[in-house]
């Protein structure tokens, strides 16, 4: 990405703020480090870790804890046998307490899977067990060393306390005896040059024998060590030496634990680092209350409610939303209407949220935005004349242009604001009209701003290209700040004169010369405007219905789901007291199978008016429209993700959720937009004709929902188990959580067969074999977790 467009677009004023909100000094420096990404998959990741962290620290209070940085002490430990100091292993330990703090938070969670990429970062980095365990063993947390850091510290300093004890009484002793408490000139014992000695009034230095060590700074006070204190005071010192000795060796210990696990320490920093500025984008989204646009293809591009963030934190309030959109063949807008009107905010909005959402930030736009991945983004705005350089706006601009014409294409996204102007009008627009066609065949998308007449029309006329226009209120010829499309603007620039103050006579006079002129198209534009203004009012009157119809559906939805639950455990008790009716043989077998039966019609009743419910909601839904890159569904774990393979020839499709890839049958899936059918009104797909007749016999098996029948009698042992694997998977796809596997009795074999296969199957609950009446030893009861 071209510095200049990061400059120009003030994308480091974004970073400025996002800096703010991280919680260390590391964190804010990785912040100001944030640019856009070149890697399509990077930038996936990025995008998915903000929303779980977003969602994450909403709903479960997750925050990162103040660390400071340890850049130095990591080159430090790089020098051999060189020891980090307390305050350097005190860095490092709260370093990895902040980390093990997030390692804690995701180990404990309840619900894990909805920020399952969250979680795998904070759990899976390694970790440096031994140092983090001796640091808190060793480091308390005002940075000293704690006593019991080494048995020796321990005795040592057992022993200088028992001195000080012993040399305490001694003085009160001895000052009592003396009557020297009048001359102290303060009622305790102090230290001075690692010596207990007594603070003495100068004037009575003499009525103690003893060393004279200090004075204090008014001279009033000199400090004086007792004769009888000297041998305890020598005997302190060789203590003091012998503590300094068995500190260093545990600094060294712990240095070189820090060296053998500098990997691993290294990695938990970069972890507490990472969810720092994580967190600091996850609060930075909601500071604008904005979402973070998704990216990829070469569609179109749709920008909703976009505001330009800087605006947006300065002031939410002035920020206002426009609708920045391009149709799937279109790559040009061409932006038109008065001066301050806000065309040149809407190129610097559209600029601005590009590169955010390629550095996987949050911008200030709706969610659904959607923009296409622009590996480069090119800056043409501004008075960029440089005395310095000889050149004016015009060369100035066209010098920049020619730099990178070389280098422009399908990858790029070129803002042109006033692109020609500060030359011939005629001669400008014409060259601007042929810049955008050039950009056209390029296939670069492009957005302009403009006051030519020509290149308005052109907007209007080149295939390819769509005309936009900032409106203004036409009794006031003030600007709305709104963005109507496939419409050309006004520039009114002798009204903006006279808002201005401009004098009435020089207003009066530009008007003679351009009625002279006969280019007056200003009734035109204002009748075009008050026509688009009625537009505009009827899309906002639609847009507001629309919102009360989907808030009136939502809650429609949330009563049926409701009813829905309260229907469904109904069903789930009767099933109960059927089960347990037909063990204590109040009822007979056919009976209960009868009674099942029953249940299960209404549980699949139930299913159908749901789907009946739903359905208008739900798009068509094909296996051509099932690309790669497309959002889906998957029905039994109501679980969303990406395509990012189809096998045709199986009819499946390899769907990744956060990370975790799998296969899933084509029936299984929808795309994203459509409700799923919770798994308990799922019509289950067999897998083949064997599972197709078994699952005419499914039984409920308690709350977790219908057993699903597999009956592996009469297959080779490989294909037995084969059959049984695949049982399974789409078991856990329905949401299934029982299945029973009839294996029949014959030698065993294929029962212990299938047993050892359950064994190591890792979405195995339980299993054992079935009571005499279900089957007895011939089938095996699974459940599933």
């Amino acid at each position: 990405m071209h510095s200049r467009a990061l400059i120009q677009l003030e994308f480091n004023k974004v970073l400025a703020h996002l800096a703010r909100l991280a919680v260390s000094e590391p964190g804010a420096d990785a912040c100001l480090a944030v640019a856009p990404m070149e890697d399509p998959a990077e930038l996936f990741r990025a995008q998915e870790l903000l929303r779980q962290a977003r969602a994450c620290a909403q709903e479960t209070g997750l925050r990162s804890r103040a660390f400071p940085s340890l850049e130095g002490v990591l080159r430090y430990l790089g020098q051999a046998h060189r020891v980090l100091d307390a305050d350097g292993l005190w860095a490092v330990r709260e370093a990895l307490d902040a980390a093990h703090a997030l390692r804690e938070h995701f180990s404990g969670s309840q619900d894990p899977v909805r920020w399952q990429l969250l979680a795998e970062t904070a759990l899976e980095a390694p970790w440096p067990q031994r140092l983090h365990q001796a640091l808190k063993r060793c480091l308390a947390r005002d940075g000293g060393l704690r006593d019991e850091a080494s048995p020796e510290l321990f005795s040592v300093r057992q022993e200088i306390r028992r001195i000080h004890q012993r040399c305490t009484s001694q003085v009160k002793d001895f000052v009592s005896k003396e009557g020297l408490t009048v001359y102290l000139q303060d009622d305790f014992m102090t230290i001075s040059s690692d010596r207990y000695v007594l603070p003495l009034k100068t004037n009575f230095k003499g009525r103690v024998q003893g060393i004279i060590h200090d004075y204090s700074q008014t001279g009033e006070t000199c400090y004086v060590e007792p004769l009888f204190l000297v041998e305890v005071n020598n005997r302190l010192q060789e203590l003091k030496r012998e503590e300094r000795e068995e500190e260093q060796k545990v600094l060294a210990f712990l240095t070189d634990l820090a060296r053998q696990e500098e990997d691993a320490l290294r990695a938990a920093y970069s972890l507490a680092v990472e969810f720092d500025v994580l967190l600091a984008k996850a609060e930075l989204a909601s500071l604008l209350d904005g979402h973070a646009p998704e990216v990829g293809g070469e569609g179109s591009v749709e920008l909703f409610a976009a505001r330009h963030p800087l605006l947006a934190l300065a002031d939410p309030r002035k920020a206002r939303p426009v609708d920045i959109l391009l149709k799937p063949e279109q790559r040009a807008l061409i932006i038109s209407g008065a001066n301050a009107a806000g065309k040149t905010v809407c190129l610097k909005t559209l600029g601005l949220t590009a590169l955010m959402a390629l550095a996987g930030l949050p911008a200030a736009c709706r969610e659904g935005s959607r923009i296409p991945f622009w590996s480069a983004v090119h800056v043409f705005m501004g008075d960029e004349q440089s005395l310095e350089d000889h050149l004016s706006t015009f060369t100035a601009q066209i010098s920049h242009l020619s730099a990178v014409w070389g280098e422009l294409g399908s990858h790029c996204l070129v803002l042109l604001d006033e692109f020609g102007a500060g030359t011939d009008p005629a001669q400008g627009a014409a060259l601007a009209q042929a810049v955008v066609d050039k950009l056209l065949e390029k296939g670069a998308f492009a957005a302009a701003a403009t006051h030519f007449p020509a290149l308005k029309a052109y907007g209007l006329t080149k295939p390819g290209a769509r005309s936009a226009s900032m409106l203004f209120d036409p009794s006031s010829k003030k600007p709305l700040y709104v963005l109507a499309y496939d419409q050309v603007g006004a520039s009114v620039a002798l009204d903006v004169a006279r808002d201005c103050g401009l004098d009435d006579a020089v207003l009066e006079q530009a008007q003679k010369y351009l009625l002279l002129g006969g280019e007056d198209s200003g009734r035109l534009f204002e009748r075009l405007n008050e026509l688009a203004l009625e537009r505009e009012r009827e899309i906002q009157t639609l847009a507001k219905e629309k919102l009360k119809l989907e808030e009136r559906r939502r809650k429609l939805a949330e009563t049926f789901e409701k009813e829905r639950g309260r229907l469904l455990e109904e069903l789930r008790q009767q099933a109960r007291v059927i089960l347990r009716q037909a063990e204590q043989e109040k009822i007979g077998r056919k009976q209960a199978l009868k009674d099942l039966a029953e249940t299960r019609r209404a549980v699949e009743s139930l299913g159908r008016e749901e789907a009946a419910v739903q359905a208008p909601a739900a798009p068509a839904w094909s296996w051509e429209d099932a690309l790669p890159g497309a959002r889906v569904r998957l029905k039994g774990w109501d679980k969303a993700g990406v395509v990012r393979e189809k096998d045709d020839k199986r009819r499946a499709l390899k769907v990744d959720m956060g990370g975790v890839s799998l296969w899933a049958a084509f029936e299984d899936v929808s795309p994203q937009a459509a409700a799923s059918a919770p798994p308990a009104a799922a019509k289950p797909r067999a897998a083949s004709a064997q599972t197709q007749e078994a699952g005419r016999q499914e039984a409920p098996s308690g709350p977790s929902g219908p057993a699903m029948v597999v009956d592996l009698r009469g297959l080779r042992a490989d294909a037995a188990l084969s059959e049984l694997g695949s049982a399974l998977d789409k078991a856990i796809l329905r949401g299934v959580g029982s299945l029973e596997v009839v294996h029949g009795r014959g030698t065993g074999a294929l029962r212990r067969e299938v047993h050892a296969f359950l064994k190591d199957f890792p979405a195995v609950a339980s299993f054992a074999l079935a009571n005499e009446e279900r089957g007895g030893d011939g089938m095996t009861m699974v459940e599933l977790k």
